[in-house]
Formats: C-alpha cells, sequence, structure tokens
C-alpha cells in the first residue's frame, strides 16, 4: 500500500524511542498493554477470571476488540443454562487493523524536504552525541498523524495474565542479548534473563509508576504486528 492508503484508516500506537528502535531493527513483533478502560482494569486480586474476546461486542462496534472479565457473583442461571455476565474492556483496534506508530518527534519548518525528524534516528539516550537544542524534541502523544513513517499490521490479540510471558515472548517484545545471535544458540540461563531482566526492567520502567509494576501481575493485551512497507504509488 502507499502512503496515502495507509495513513486512510490507520490508528495510533505509542512507542518510546528504546523500542521504536527495536521495531526499525527488526527486533520487535510484538506488545503488551494492561487491559483497562479509562482508570478501570480487571482486579488484581486474582478474583476476576478472563472470559474471552469478543470480537463484536453486542454487534455495535466492528472496529474493536472487547476483553470480558467475571467473578463469581456475575455468573447465574436460566433453566439450568449457565450464564456469566462479563464486564468488557476495549482495545481500540483488532487484528488486520493497520497501525501507526506514534513516537518522540520535531518539526523543522526551514528544511527544504521532508520536515519531520525523529528522536530514534539520533539514538536512544541524553547521552548520544547530537545537540539537543537543534530540535525541541515533543512526546509521542502529541505527533500528527502526517509525520507517520512506521506502520504496523495487527496479526494477532490475545489475552493474559503479564507474568505469564515466556523468555521467548520477551526476545519477541525486543529485550534481547546479542541482538545479532540467533535465539536458539543463547543457553537457557541467558534466554531467562530475557524475561526475568531484561523485560521486568523495561515493563516497570514504563508501568510501575502508573500501578501495574511487574510485581501486581496485570492482565494485558498481547499485541503481535508486523511491519507493512510503504509503497511508492
Amino acid at each position: 500500500m502507499n502512503r496515502e492508503e495507509l495513513l486512510k484508516n490507520a490508528k495510533p500506537i505509542l512507542f518510546n524511542t528504546e523500542m521504536v528502535q527495536a521495531i526499525l531493527e527488526g527486533r520487535k513483533t510484538v506488545t503488551r498493554r494492561v487491559v483497562k478502560y479509562y482508570s478501570r482494569t480487571p482486579t488484581k486480586d486474582g478474583k476476576d477470571k478472563f472470559y474471552k474476546i469478543d470480537e463484536n461486542l453486542n454487534g455495535t462496534n466492528p472496529n474493536r476488540l472487547y476483553a470480558g472479565f467475571y467473578n463469581n457473583n456475575d455468573i447465574f442461571y436460566i433453566d439450568g443454562e449457565k450464564h456469566i455476565d462479563a464486564l468488557y474492556y476495549p482495545l481500540y483496534f483488532k487484528v488486520g487493523d493497520i497501525l501507526y506508530v506514534r513516537e518522540t518527534w520535531a518539526k523543522i519548518d526551514d528544511l527544504p524536504y521532508d520536515n519531520y525528524v525523529y528522536r530514534t534516528d539520533y539514538g536512544t539516550t541524553e547521552d548520544d552525541s547530537f545537540p539537543p537544542s537543534m530540535y525541541k524534541w515533543k512526546p509521542s502523544i502529541h505527533m500528527p498523524k502526517e509525520a507517520a513513517r512506521i506502520f504496523l499490521k495487527v496479526t494477532d490479540v490475545r489475552v493474559e495474565r503479564l507474568q505469564e510471558i515466556t523468555p521467548k515472548d520477551a526476545w519477541e517484545e525486543g529485550c534481547r542479548i546479542g541482538n545479532s545471535f540467533p535465539w536458539e544458540i543463547h543457553i537457557p540461563e541467558l534466554q531467562q534473563q530475557c524475561r526475568d531482566i531484561f523485560f521486568k526492567s523495561l515493563w516497570d520502567g514504563l508501568n510501575a509508576k502508573r500501578g501495574y509494576g511487574w510485581d501486581t501481575n496485570p492482565w494485558v493485551w498481547v499485541i503481535e504486528f508486523e511491519r507493512v512497507e510503504v509503497g511508492n504509488e
């Protein structure tokens, strides 16, 4: 697809600079996001159980997915048939959707060509040798759609507890040891570190202050994706 076609229906998704770099390098093909609706989330005490993903809740919105959760008080019977009055939490895209990545960016009005620049292109840490005064970096959440350069296609969605992530899952999240080496050659101890050290640190850095740290083991959407190349036509 060309850029105009991709932008027409693409939906936004946020990534920090480190994870944008991992996507660009082909190291990241999945992301995990807390299941929530505004500030409401399934309880963290283990009482809420995952029910199912509804692709079109009550036939009202075919452009989203909904994760249903229930507890023992939500089970009832009619004529001996079991029913579950689940509470549903939305995800604002579904399998097959095109997403555009929102990343840290800046706009340079006096450039004679494409006037958007991206923090990832100048390294991922504050110590990178690039004068930050040249560009006024703006947060990813404010990146306009027209500035999008990375497009992803959602290939699968599921729901699980955060700590169900496996070492291989963490590897596919971009938390890798020795980026140039394939997964299979790493010894089991190093593979486990992808999960227990690198992913845990990444997750807590993004979510602990928001109350969804690793130790709270929240329910998460697991969103798999593939990179979509932008055509010339």
